[in-house]
């Protein structure tokens, strides 16, 4: 098993927030990662909700601005937050542009030279990365997934593409249909070349229809999403579901931008339904923000 560094701990509402180094043998690079235990890990195993951040992120982003450990302590599941992209491999092109390269990995496997040496993102977070966390802390093999933007891409190939391997999926402001997004035609146009054909096992939108186990989704997207119709798409998402009777919610929350102020919103209500899918008591609060679909 792959070497595995500690980094930091510290405490926090009772649980662990801690970050770990390794080396990758999927992505032939050194990685960092994140995990939250909550106090229940201290005497029994616990499930875990896998969390993919968005473009230009770290592993760092969603630990520190989300909020989630205080309902992930009373609920007694634990967060796994890995980065957005292979680290240190210094490829041509690619720390040229925000949207591409360094943090913007895609959670795809490429096929084309150089990137396929590296960029291997969907084996890692979910074989390798999920095989080194479960081995090494007090982890059950119960799994959810969850992300943001291009995490929210992530989360539903994962949770498409692998439905056996997770009990509930979720996504905020995800980009639904890459293949016909601009942020999404770039990276797969580098990492999987000029055959669009190449693209649908990667593209939600697409995907959808050759599903066999159909693992219900959640989505909560904002109205105020400065990249809503031109990147995101979920209309497209939600019809493709629809045709193929896929089990999706998708809740319109208005005047929310893409902001992680949108994701502290509403993390607590993501965090219940993969609480509940794992089989964890959740207690509903009294009060509360609730979906606005105005």
């Amino acid at each position: 098993m792959t070497t595995t560094r500690e980094i930091s701990r510290s405490r926090i509402f009772g649980g662990q927030q801690l970050r770990f180094a390794h080396r990758s043998s999927v992505l032939d690079c050194a990685m960092t990662f994140g995990v939250y235990l909550p106090p229940q890990a201290e005497y029994e195993a616990v499930p875990a909700l896998y969390w993919l951040s968005g473009l230009t992120c770290t592993d760092e982003n969603f630990v520190v601005k989300a909020g989630a450990q205080r309902l992930a302590s009373e609920l007694g599941l634990a967060i796994v937050c890995p980065d957005t992209s292979p680290r240190g491999t210094d490829l041509p092109g690619e720390h040229d542009d925000w949207d591409f390269g360094s943090g913007a990995g895609f959670y795809i496997n490429a096929t084309e030279a150089p990137w396929s040496a590296h960029y291997n993102m969907y084996d890692y977070v979910t074989r390798e990365l999920p095989a080194l966390v479960e081995a090494k802390l007090p982890l059950t093999d119960k799994r959810s997934v969850s992300g943001h933007s291009m995490g929210g891409h992530g989360a539903l190939i994962c949770a498409l593409k692998d439905p056996q391997r997770y009990l509930s999926a979720s996504a905020f402001a995800p980009i639904c249909h890459p293949s016909e997004s601009p942020w999404g035609i770039k990276a797969f146009s580098h990492y999987l070349g000029d055959d669009r054909n190449a693209w649908r096992e990667w593209d939600a939108t697409q995907l959808v229809s050759s599903v066999g186990t159909q693992l219900p989704i959640l989505i909560d997207q904002g109205t105020a999403d400065e990249f809503l119709g031109e990147e995101l798409k979920p209309g497209n998402f939600e019809q493709a579901c629809i045709g193929t009777h896929h089990p999706l919610e998708v809740r319109m929350q208005g005047g929310y931008d893409h902001s992680y102020y949108f994701i502290a919103s509403f993390i607590d209500d993501h965090l219940r339904y993969h609480a509940r899918a794992l089989g964890l008591v959740v207690v509903q609060p009294n009060s509360g923000l609730q979906a606005n679909t105005g």
